[in-house]
């Protein structure tokens, strides 16, 4: 059925590729909006709204969301983890899928990493890296915020057990350490592998996207999902029926 979609970001590069996915799919995006439009703008007319802004206007577009009862899809990253958490909480009042990435073949990646987490166990050494283009604002990426998630979740660790790069006489790697390393350069879509290193034998599981349509049309997937499911926060492993 086709939808009447709110875009937020719909000027960025994500909000491009989002509105040819869209429109490839027999949909309309019936209200573009950016920051400094008026964000209500077209929210009532909305069959779903899809945000790929910023996350400084998160908050503002998910009580948009609530207070008319319109379906939602996040795709913005770089929220600090006391604030997502909050915002988290409050779009669970409204069906509401949020993902740090849309892409099928990555979600295939977090599936992955979970099994390999979890058979390796913890005498296997972790590390996550993640390249992107020049321009990205926040690091590390939303892909591999979620990846790293999906390991400490494994390995019953939190968040303390992460090194964000080394420098310096760092000692010897300590067990449960999980390294994470954000490269920026050049025009790179999105690069992240996971590293698992255990003596004697090493697997590596990459994903490397080279155009933003397949984001774009992961997140129109999202949107036609979670128009049909009940109030909660979902992610793009429950779209693709990985769990």
């Amino acid at each position: 059925m086709p939808l009447q979609i709110c875009l937020f970001g719909a000027k960025g590069r994500m909000g491009h590729a989002i509105t040819d996915a869209a429109r490839q799919a027999g949909h309309t995006i019936s209200a573009a909006v950016d920051i400094g439009d008026d964000l209500a703008a077209g929210v009532k007319t909305a069959g779903v709204l899809i945000d790929f802004s910023s996350h400084k206007i998160t908050g503002d577009i998910i009580r948009l969301a609530a207070a008319n009862n319109k379906p939602l899809v996040i795709g913005t990253t770089g929220h600090p983890d006391a604030e997502k958490k909050t915002l988290l909480a409050e779009a669970a009042k409204i069906p509401c899928v949020w993902s740090g990435n849309y892409s099928i073949g990555v979600n295939l990646l977090f599936a992955l990493t979970r099994r390999a987490t979890a058979v390796l166990g913890a005498g296997c050494d972790i590390e996550v890296i993640e390249m992107h283009h020049r321009f990205k604002k926040d690091a590390p990426s939303g892909t591999a915020a979620r990846l790293l998630e999906i390991i400490l979740e494994e390995r019953k660790l939190t968040a303390a057990a992460l090194r964000h790069g080394r420098q310096g006489i760092t000692g010897e790697r300590t067990p449960d350490e999980i390294g994470v390393h954000s490269l920026r350069g050049g025009d790179v879509v999105g690069d992240h592998t996971v590293i698992f290193a255990s003596p004697g034998e090493r697997l590596e599981l990459t994903h490397k996207a080279s155009d933003r349509a397949i984001f774009a049309r992961g997140a129109i997937r999202a949107a036609e999902w979670i128009t049909t499911q009940n109030p909660g926060v979902y992610d793009m492993q429950r779209v693709l029926g990985l769990t």
